[in-house]
Formats: structure tokens, sequence, C-alpha cells
């Protein structure tokens, strides 16, 4: 498929696995989804997949449970989710997944970053519209299971698309049906490793290798600060 790809794919894994093992971004998505839906993750879909992903990354118990814990804190109160979107060198676009206790502060460092590597903000509802949400599930292929077989059972809780890679099955959906096929792979068995809601880009654009250098030093910039949970773009 070309060095080019290459480069994508393991420049992706690499920040996402960067990003996922940062305790303190797992543990502040628990609290929130804590916060916004209650502390008992068998009553809170959302609660259930950011412990599952914080365990999925090894992090302790005590601080999965102290992160629930300081969602009826007054901490929990001062958090604020909020996206923020840009265009980066090259024209790519960029949407940026914050939760934050200070939003001027957030949005003042997110902005210093797109200015020092040639990109800049964009009003708020700017790049909405060029990115689907849906909901992601990822499992290791269940053994003696037909992935036709897998397709059908899911298909009734909104499945809209399967996909295997090197053993691993990703399940893709429309976010508001995160829930169903949440509890229809609880029904089947299946272990997930790592699900969430995530934005994909209606038209991805193709970046050349260099483009893609220049392009990464933002991103990884964007991805160490603390605030930020998720960034998306349009490479395709």
């Amino acid at each position: 498929m070309g060095r080019a790809f290459e480069y994508r794919r393991a420049a992706k894994e690499k920040r996402w696995d960067r990003m996922s093992k940062l305790f303190p971004k797992l543990a502040k998505a628990i609290t929130v989804a804590a916060k916004q839906g209650g502390t008992d993750p068998e009553m809170n879909a959302p609660l259930r997949t950011a412990i599952l992903n914080a365990k999925a990354q090894n992090m302790p118990r005590d601080n999965i449970e102290a992160a629930v814990k300081r969602a009826s804190g007054k901490d929990a109160a001062d958090i604020t989710e909020i996206a923020y979107e840009g265009k980066g060198p090259h024209g790519v676009l960029i949407l940026v997944e914050c939760a934050t206790d200070n939003t001027q502060r957030t949005v003042a460092n997110v902005r210093s970053y797109f200015n020092k590597f040639g990109g800049h903000l964009l009003p708020s509802g700017s790049l909405e519209f060029l990115f689907d949400r849906r909901a992601v599930f990822e499992f290791a292929r269940p053994a003696g299971t037909p992935l036709d077989e897998l397709e059908l059972a899911l298909i009734d809780a909104g499945l809209q698309e399967l996909v295997e890679d090197a053993g691993t099955v990703y399940v893709y959906g429309d976010y508001t049906d995160f829930g169903s096929l949440a509890a229809a792979l609880e029904d089947l068995g299946i272990e997930v490793a790592r699900a969430g809601l995530q934005r994909a880009a209606q038209n991805p654009q193709e970046f050349g290798e260099a483009e893609l250098a220049e392009i990464e030093k933002l991103l990884d910039r964007i991805e160490d600060d603390e605030d930020v949970q998720a960034v998306y773009t349009n490479i395709a």
C-alpha cells in the first residue's frame, strides 16, 4: 500500500497508544462520564466504557475508583467538555476534544499550538458537519466464530461496518447505537478491549510523506496537552 500508508498507520497507532496510556486523561474521562450519568457502571454505559478503556491500559484499580468517587466531589463540577476546530499545515482539518477545568487556559494553549506549527483555529461549528460521529468497538476475534455470523448477530443492534485486521475486529456503528452495540457484544460474551465514540472525516484527504511529517509535529504537540482527550483529522 506504499510507504505513505505505512507512515500514517504507524503514526496514528503511536498517537493512540501514547494518549491512552496517560492515566490522568483516562481518569478525567471516567470522572466526566460518572458525573453525567451516575457512578454505577451497570447503569451508565459511557462510564462502563471509560473504565473498560482504563483497564485495557492497566490503569490501577485504586486510580479508577478514585476517578469515579471524584464525580461526586467539588472538582468534577468544574470539568467542561469542549471541542476546538482548526486548520493545520497543508490545509489538514483538525478537531480537538478536550475536558478541562479552565477553558481559557485550554483554548489559549490549543491556539498557540496551531499558530506555532503553521495553522489556526476556526470558528466553532466550522468542521462539525464534515465529521461523522460513530461508535467504535475493538476486540480479539472470537475463536471459531465466522465473521459473517458475527456480522449477522450485530446488524439489529446497529452495526454499520465490521473489519478484521491481524486478528483484531473493529465494529462501527452510528453514535446513537453505542448502547445497543455494547449490549449485543456483551450478550455474545465478547470481551471488548477498547470502545468509544469517535469522529470520522466524510472526505478524507491524501497527504505526502513530507506533508505528513509536518502535520505530525502539530498533532504530537496538541496531544501532549493534559486537557486534550482526542484528536481527529481528515487524513486518509
